[in-house]
Formats: structure tokens, C-alpha cells, sequence
């Protein structure tokens, strides 16, 4: 089988680029570094295989189960949720993240928190772990291209990692940047977004309760696919919010760049409450498909205002949420 090779005039630009728009593409160039230029079926299946192997995932992390956070949805099975990823450091594809993060190390880890606070610190993993109890919260994820899952995460409120830094009265904004590097990200060497990978949130955003900071799901640390081994769960969010394997941390007084929003500003704004109202310029965000559950084919979910999570209204109160995307 031929393989078209990718050019410097073929790479799709940030301001091109969707999930939905590189579908048929984006498989073959990351696949080509991760297993060669020529794949079967069966080598694919054997590297993913191997991903699974070496990713962290049967490492046990204990957790107290928060009733306030439970929820009697189904929840989406582990194979899925660890097999079904956005992860663009790792490829475009869905399957792509599981093939290729074993790259990905986790030991020794380092997190630092800065910019317009009293307390700025430098926390290693075992420090994160340990910084608070760590909690089982059961979580709706809504992606922007249309699909869902629920995802029993482990972790806690990001709020006790922000009060330990005291934000000073400059602090508006917290900014989230996730490790770039060429070594055990193959895809960065794409200029698929502009990397490292930043995301940001208002303050009050990131001290809601809600807003977790993530260690873990389904009882054991991150794999490595899922944004190991620290990563940011906002739910009323659409994913992409939710930055992955973050090692800074920098509270700001200026609305601060994201990555999705750099790419194309248009489709992407720096709120991205999941708001059904308000569609994606090429398709609509008012129904979902929840994986493992729903088929293609398949009567699909309503999409809720706020994925749901009704309690952070107040943060946008008097704000026009259509004009805010």
C-alpha cells in the first residue's frame, strides 16, 4: 500500500484545523512516526497493545468517594474512556494517544504555580498527592465535536492548591501549560496548534468547587493517554478546557492565551461553557452521542446547559453567554 508522504505544504494550519476537518488526514502522519510508514491492522493492534501495557494504569490511588458528586448515570466503561482520547501531543486520532503515550514519563514530575501570588511554589507529584485528600468525582465530559462520557475522576478541588499560593489582588486569570517536548511527544513536531498546549481560566472559575484538579480515575493513577499524571477537569466545560499532563500553573492579571482560541478564534472562544444554544460554526451542539452507549446510528442526547452543572450559573450572571462563547 502507497502512503502519500506529508509535506511542508501539506500540514494542516492551526486556523484549518477541527477534529471533524481532519479526520480522513490526520491518521496517517502521526501513525507514520509512532509504527512506520507501512501498518497493518495487526501492528496497529499490537503497538496499542504495548501502550496499554506501559501506561500506569494499574497503579492503585485511594480515594473517598464524595456522595455530593456521585451520580446514577452509567458510567462509561474503562476501555473506553482510556481508549478514546483527544490528546493531540500524541497524534489527531482518537486511537492515536493510546498507541503512542507510553512515550510519555511521569517520574520525576514537577509542577510550579507562579505569576501574581504571595506563596509561588514548585511541587513534585508526591507533594500534589499528598496536598489534599483526594476524592472520587463522578463527572459528565462533553467534547466539542458532539460526544460525552462519564468518568468516575479522582482528585480535588483545584481551590486547595490556589489558597496554598495566596493569588494576590493582581490575580484575575489562571493560565494552564502542559509539557511539550519532542522527545516523548511525537505530534508536537506538527504545527497542528502552537504548542505548548495553554489553557486559562477566569479566577473564580478555577476556585469553583467543581474545578478539579485530576490525579486519577477509576480507582487508579492517570494513564498516560488521559493526561498523566496531573491534568484539569472543569465539567461545565467543553473538553479541551481541560488541559493535560500540566506543569505550570500561572496566575495572572491579563486574559491569558489559549490554545484552541490562537487556532481559530472564530470556533473557539475563551469561555466554552458547553451551551447548547450556541453552535459550532459547522454543526450543531445542541444533542450528543455518548460513547459506548449511543451508536451513530442511534437516538442521541439533549445537551444540557453547563453539561448539567446548574450551580455555576451565578459565575455568568448579567453576561451574554451567546457573546461569550
Amino acid at each position: 500500500m502507497l502512503i502519500k508522504k506529508q509535506t511542508s505544504d501539506t500540514i494542516i494550519l492551526p486556523s484549518e484545523i477541527t477534529p471533524r476537518d481532519v479526520f480522513e488526514s490526520r491518521r496517517d502522519f502521526i501513525r507514520r512516526v509512532a509504527i512506520g510508514s507501512i501498518a497493518s491492522a495487526s501492528v496497529i493492534e499490537m503497538a496499542q497493545r504495548e501502550a496499554f501495557a506501559q501506561t500506569p494504569g494499574a497503579q492503585k490511588l485511594a480515594a473517598t468517594i464524595n456522595p455530593a458528586y456521585a451520580s446514577n448515570e452509567k458510567k462509561t466503561a474503562y476501555k473506553d474512556v482510556t481508549s478514546y482520547n483527544n490528546f493531540y501531543e500524541f497524534g489527531t486520532d482518537k486511537d492515536e494517544p493510546a498507541v503512542n503515550a507510553h512515550t510519555l514519563k511521569t517520574r520525576p514530575w514537577t509542577v510550579s504555580i507562579e505569576g501574581e501570588v504571595n506563596k509561588p511554589m514548585v511541587l513534585d507529584l508526591d507533594a500534589l498527592l499528598k496536598l489534599a485528600p483526594i476524592e472520587e468525582r463522578v463527572y459528565r465530559l462533553r467534547c466539542v465535536e458532539g460526544w460525552s462520557m462519564v468518568i468516575p475522576w479522582l482528585g480535588y478541588s483545584l481551590s486547595n492548591l490556589l489558597k496554598k499560593v495566596e493569588p494576590n489582588s493582581n490575580a484575575r486569570y489562571v493560565e494552564f501549560i502542559s509539557l511539550a517536548d519532542k522527545k516523548q511527544m511525537p505530534a508536537i513536531r506538527f504545527p497542528v496548534l502552537q504548542w505548548p498546549y495553554t489553557e486559562g481560566l477566569r479566577i473564580d472559575e478555577a476556585m469553583h468547587p467543581l474545578t478539579l484538579l485530576t490525579l486519577g480515575l477509576y480507582g487508579e493513577v492517570l494513564p498516560n493517554q488521559n493526561g498523566a499524571p496531573v491534568r484539569l477537569t472543569v465539567p461545565w466545560k467543553y473538553g479541551f478546557k481541560s488541559a493535560k499532563s500540566i506543569v505550570k500553573i500561572r496566575v495572572t492579571k491579563d486574559l491569558p492565551k489559549t490554545s484552541w482560541n490562537v487556532a481559530n478564534p472564530s470556533e473557539y472562544g475563551f469561555y466554552s461553557n458547553v451551551n447548547p444554544e450556541v453552535d459550532h460554526p459547522r454543526w450543531s451542539q445542541a444533542s450528543e452521542r455518548r460513547i459506548g452507549e449511543d451508536g451513530f446510528l442511534s437516538r442521541k442526547r439533549k445537551t444540557l446547559m453547563f453539561n448539567g452543572y446548574n450551580e455555576v450559573a451565578s459565575l455568568y450572571a448579567g453576561m451574554d453567554l451567546k457573546k461569550f462563547y
